[in-house]
Formats: C-alpha cells, sequence, structure tokens
C-alpha cells in the first residue's frame, strides 16, 4: 500500500492532487482491537511506546483532517505514521 500511495501521488502531483498514507498503531476504542487485542496484549505494547500510551480514534482523526485541509498544500507522498513514537529508535 505504501509504495502504491507514493505512486499514486507521483502520477497524480501533476494535476495538484496529494495523495498520502496514514498508519496507525494501537489505537483502543475501535472494534477492531475491542475485538482481537487482550488487556496484556495491550499494556505489554503500551509499555513499549515511547509516549507510554495507546491512541484513540481523534489521534488519527485529527491527522486525517489535516491532510485533507487547506494546511496540507505541499505534502504528497508521505507516510504519516501515528504509532505514540515507535519508530523513534
Amino acid at each position: 500500500m505504501l509504495t502504491f500511495s507514493r505512486s499514486l501521488a507521483a502520477e497524480l502531483a501533476p494535476d495538484n492532487i496529494r495523495v498520502n498514507a496514514v498508519t496507525p498503531g494501537l489505537i483502543l476504542g475501535t472494534r477492531f482491537h475491542a475485538t482481537h487485542t487482550t488487556d496484556a496484549s495491550a499494556n505489554k505494547t503500551i509499555s513499549e511506546i515511547p509516549l507510554q500510551r495507546a491512541g484513540n480514534p481523534l489521534d488519527v482523526a485529527r491527522a486525517v483532517a489535516f491532510l485533507a485541509s487547506e494546511y496540507n498544500g505541499f505534502i504528497t507522498g508521505a507516510t504519516l505514521d501515528i504509532n505514540g513514537g515507535v519508530y523513534m529508535a
């Protein structure tokens, strides 16, 4: 999906269409994690997140709203990791 997003961004850039990818980490409060993530698993994952908390749906929604807004006039072909800093190391 990331390669497809970058390819699509390159193809559509001449038409001033921006394409970006959003890759959320542990986002609690969603049906997926309510069904498939145990408390023990969530707690272990949270202990490994630099911000020491899970994300929530609003964390993702705010980022998507920014990317869809007029404030994102010069970002395309990017991947936004919404994971509390997991990839910093």
